[in-house]
């Protein structure tokens, strides 16, 4: 039983958990949520003329902090309790206060009794159980640990390799006689035939090298060393050769940690990349702010540049000029023939600033014209996947001239469709969620069938299993899109156990605790956003030939342009100080709440103007139902509030370049950023405000949390609590007022806050040192992981397509 809830039973609080239940018994809510379970144990404490002291620290509190849900049931209550993080518990609890412990499959029973789903007369449910196939997997024991996969996966192959030294050499030794390059052999060739010999071999190459001056060219001891059984990749100079041979010999004479991360990151074995995106409008210009495209493309785009550059940098060290080699990065995405006077219907577009990366748009095959042929909501795409992948893979082998060394997914249709590719290229595949709708929407797997026609979970949720447990490794970034924080689930956390009623039930849908976890955050593109104070660089930017600044332009925009094609709201003082916030007009982002806020706050209306760029300003310009739906409420939400004069509305897109000076033009005037969403699993706004030097106010759900500190540089919001986020800024307000230099103590340090932490050089060459540990644990491990593989396979062509397929039929009478 729960420590948790025998201490309670144990002592003379007993009686109040039996006080307790009964008020929630009496609650007219029959599923309760943890805010609403606290909230019902303050309105007890009230009743019941408990002291602060119990309120906060006594045994009912605590249990009742952990607390994550209550289902009512009949004559008793399940408590479902997460003790600590990623680890969750289910007791009954009856009226006599037996306590029993309640399974996972009993659990999931239990929910779908309670939507009226539960139907055992039909014979068993349908389970999913991965828990199994990690068993033949080393996994992590201390919570705190999680998302540090790499570092884990290092210590334990480099124990296997002291432990079981012949065997684990030998592995070594084959992996590294795996390497090519169109055609050329990279670092042993045949003169080198056992790992022993390997080790003999290296000695001698060391002495060789430390006897040439540091700087000396690879090229010119190039052949003595292929004399010794070394082909290029070694290093480009005498002292790099040297430092990676003694890594190696260190590593094959007493192993560690450190010895094998740095080899592995040190071999010559990621040239080409694909990063797959296949929603959405995926472009360099003029997409974003449409439906379904925001922070992953600019994510994608500015990846994409940094990878170039670090591989480009990793093959120099290597001394790989010697064979001509260069890297490619290739971003897959869908073809969108009607393209809206974008560039969506270019099959190739080159990525600017890079010397060899590409937009490669693959076409969804044509079963219905009428859909095919224009942009699909990424809810909607899930039939098309499969054929595309197929398509999409004679597409890259032609531009690749072979195959990728890694594939990157991008959210949960990305991710399915580099399985898909993964799976038939045989290379390595790498997740990045940058969402889970599971989280974003609440019950929304208790509910599918109810929300299938609109969003299609049943799709989703399903291609994410298979995603996330196919990947050789994922990426998240930030600690609490993985399990969550003490007091919340985390977005993966979420998949652990669930049941989608009369589908199936997940009894294990993932291991929190795998080493395929890695928290490596994205980072900002220095050279669209930078400090508002960099007045030069800014100048750079303009090249208007009737010398009106960008910076000049883009104020007007803002502030007193009359174009009722792009703005809606003439401010009448615009010299007040702006409330600033940029988002997708989406529910989840919640820009119409920002406004409620705005609208309820007669003192925040007096001191302020709230400045918003976001989507379209007229339904009949969207095709998308939920932004339509926010542009109603939006407008609703200004008439209700008489907020006309002191709200400002642009519906334009701009460019990189011109939103970083927006930000800019905003901090000018000592503005505010303010970021609402009601859930943000990461959040590239903030760091684009933060470098710039807004200070930045940001939803305290989801990523920010690990971004902001606290008062510190930046600040948190409650979303919901409408009335509180006024009462957060104009406290910020007052202190400005207090002391003049409060707004840029705070710029300042937000500022210093993402330059120390969130570049991109840091998340690359991060991500390619990932991938190569990876790419050897796969090597090492390929047996066991293909019993998961197949299992996975099972699940798509069972769960997955048919219900795919279902969709198909009913797009093809649209």
């Amino acid at each position: 039983m729960s420590d948790l809830i025998q201490a309670v039973l144990n002592s003379d609080e007993k009686t109040n958990l039996r006080q307790f239940a009964s008020l929630l018994r009496a609650s007219e809510q029959k599923y309760l949520l943890r805010n609403e379970i606290l909230h019902l144990f303050g309105e007890y404490c009230r009743n019941y003329e408990k002291s602060e002291q119990f309120h906060t620290s006594s045994r009912l509190s605590k249990l009742v902090y952990y607390i994550q849900e209550i289902i009512l049931d009949n004559e008793s209550l399940c408590m479902i309790i997460r003790p600590k993080i990623a680890r969750q518990e289910a007791y009954r609890v009856l009226e006599n206060l037996t306590v029993e412990p309640i399974s996972v499959e009993e659990l999931l029973d239990l929910r779908d009794r309670f939507v009226n789903r539960y139907h055992p007369q039909e014979g068993d449910t349908f389970e999913i159980d991965f828990q199994p196939f990690y068993d033949y997997s080393p996994t992590i024991r201390d919570p705190k640990n999680i998302g540090k996969g790499v570092e884990f996966l290092n210590r334990y192959l480099s124990s296997k390799l002291f432990q079981d030294s012949q065997e684990w050499q030998n592995s070594l030794f084959d992996f590294m006689r795996l390497h090519k390059y169109a055609g050329s052999q990279l670092l042993i060739n045949e003169r080198i035939h056992t790992q022993r010999e390997l080790s003999d071999r290296v000695k001698q190459a060391i002495n060789l090298v430390s006897d040439l001056p540091f700087g000396a060219a690879y090229e010119s001891f190039r052949f003595d060393l292929q004399n010794l059984g070394f082909e290029p990749g070694w290093g480009n100079t005498a002292h790099r050769v040297q430092e990676t041979l003694e890594v190696l010999d260190q590593l094959l004479d007493s192993p560690d940690h450190q010895s094998l991360e740095a080899f592995i990151s040190r071999i010559p074995m990621i040239f080409k990349i694909v990063l797959v995106s296949p929603h959405g409008w995926f472009g360099q210009e003029g997409v974003l702010g449409r439906p379904d495209t925001g922070g992953q493309v600019v994510y994608i785009l500015d990846q994409v540049k940094s990878l170039e550059q670090q591989l480009q940098e990793d093959i120099n060290l290597a001394g790989l000029e010697v064979l001509d080699v260069h890297p490619k990065v290739i971003v897959l995405t869908r073809l969108i023939p009607q393209s809206d006077g974008t560039l969506c219907n270019q099959r190739l577009e080159k990525i600017y600033e890079t010397a060899d990366a590409w937009i490669l748009r693959v076409p969804f095959r044509e079963f219905n014209p009428n859909l095919t042929q224009n942009w699909i909501s990424r809810f909607e795409i899930w039939p098309y996947l499969e054929t595309f992948a197929v398509d999409a893979e004679k597409e890259l082998r032609a531009e690749l001239l072979g195959v990728p060394d890694l594939i990157v997914g991008n959210y949960s249709d990305g991710n399915l469709v580099a399985f898909l590719l993964a799976r038939r290229l045989k290379v390595t595949q790498c997740n990045v969620a940058h969402a889970l709708e599971k989280s974003k929407y609440l019950f929304s797997n208790l509910y599918w069938q109810d929300l299938e026609d609109k969003y299609h979970f049943s799709l989703q949720f399903t291609a994410d299993l298979i995603a996330m447990n196919a990947a050789n490794f994922i990426i998240s970034s930030t600690y609490q899109e993985i399990v969550g924080t003490a007091d919340s689930v985390g977005q993966y956390e979420s998949y652990k156990s669930f049941t989608m009623p009369e589908l199936y039930h997940v009894v294990s849908g993932i291991e929190l605790f795998s080493p395929k976890f890695n928290v490596v955050p994205p980072g900002v593109n220095e050279q669209a956003f930078f400090p508002y104070t960099q007045t030069h660089d800014r100048l750079l930017g303009d090249r208007d030939p009737l010398r009106v600044t960008r910076r000049d332009r883009l104020e007007e925009l803002m502030f007193t342009l009359e174009d009722s094609t792009q703005v809606f709201g003439k401010l009448e003082d615009p010299e007040k100080r702006p409330i600033f916030s940029m988002a997708r007009l989406d529910r989840i982002k919640n820009l119409t709440g920002l406004v409620e806020s705005f609208g309820k706050s007669k003192e925040l209306q007096e001191r302020c103007n709230l400045i918003l760029v976001a989507g379209k300003l007229r339904t009949e310009d969207s095709t998308d139902h939920e932004e339509i739906s926010e542009i109603q409420k939006m407008y609703q939400t200004i008439d209700e509030y008489d907020l006309h004069g002191k709200i400002r509305w642009l519906g334009v897109r701009l460019s990189k370049g011109d939103t970083g000076e927006v930000y800019r033009v905003i901090a000018d005037r000592q503005g505010i950023f303010v970021q609402p969403a009601l859930f943000e699993a990461f959040g590239l706004t903030i760091l684009e405000s933060m470098i710039t030097g807004l200070p930045t106010f940001a939803t305290r759900f989801g990523g920010p949390l690990e971004i902001i500190q606290n008062r510190v540089n930046g600040f948190y919001i409650n979303p919901t609590a409408q009335k509180q986020v006024a009462a957060i800024i104009l406290e910020f307000l007052s202190k400005c007022d207090q002391n003049p230099n409060y707004w840029h103590e705070i710029s300042k340090k937000s500022i210093d806050r993402v330059y120390s932490t969130y570049t991109w050089k840091i998340h690359t060459t991060r991500l390619i040192s990932l991938a190569k540990i990876y790419g050897f644990w796969n090597y090492t491990s390929q047996e066991n992981r293909e019993d998961m593989l197949r299992y996975v396979e099972s699940l798509f062509h069972l769960l997955y397509k048919p219900r795919a397929q279902q969709l198909l039929e009913e797009h093809m009478h649209r």
